[in-house]
C-alpha cells in the first residue's frame, strides 16, 4: 500500500510523479530543485541560495509525511559542477546532525532539469 505525499510548500509536480510517496515507513522523495513554491520561480542567485531552497523544499516535503531530517536515512546530491561540492555540502550540513547524518552520495551529472546546479532526494523512515 503506498500513500502519495503532497504539499504546496513544496513545489508542485510537472509530470507524471508524486513530490514523495509513503510506502509502509519508508518514504521516497522525488528530486528537489530550487524552485521557490511561492511564486514558482528559481532561486538562481548563488549556489548556497539555491542548495538551501533545495533542502527548504526538501523539509516542507518530509514534514508533510509527519517527518523531518532526522528521519533520513540516505540522500543522493546531483550536481552539475563538482567544484561547488563544498559549498553545497556546507548547507546541505547544516540541516542534519553529523553523528545522525544519513547515507549519502554526490553525482555530477550533465544536465539536471531547468539547467539548474543542484538536485537531491531522499528516502527517510519513520
Amino acid at each position: 500500500m503506498k500513500k502519495i505525499i503532497f504539499t504546496e510548500k513544496a513545489p508542485a509536480p510537472i509530470g507524471p510523479y508524486s513530490q514523495a510517496v509513503l510506502s509502509g515507513n519508508t518514504l521516497y522523495t522525488s528530486g528537489q530543485i530550487a524552485i521557490n513554491p511561492e511564486n514558482n520561480e528559481l532561486v538562481t542567485g548563488n549556489i548556497e541560495d539555491e542548495t538551501r531552497q533545495v533542502m527548504e523544499n526538501m523539509k516542507s516535503v518530509l514534514e508533510a509525511a509527519g517527518m523531518d531530517f532526522e528521519n533520513v536515512i540516505k540522500a543522493t546530491i546531483f550536481i552539475s559542477d563538482m567544484n561547488d561540492f563544498a559549498r553545497i555540502n556546507a548547507i546541505y550540513g547544516a540541516y542534519f546532525n553529523e553523528k545522525t547524518a544519513p547515507a549519502r552520495e554526490t553525482v555530477q551529472v550533465a544536465c539536471l532539469p531547468k539547467n539548474v546546479n543542484v538536485e537531491i532526494s531522499m528516502i527517510a523512515v519513520k
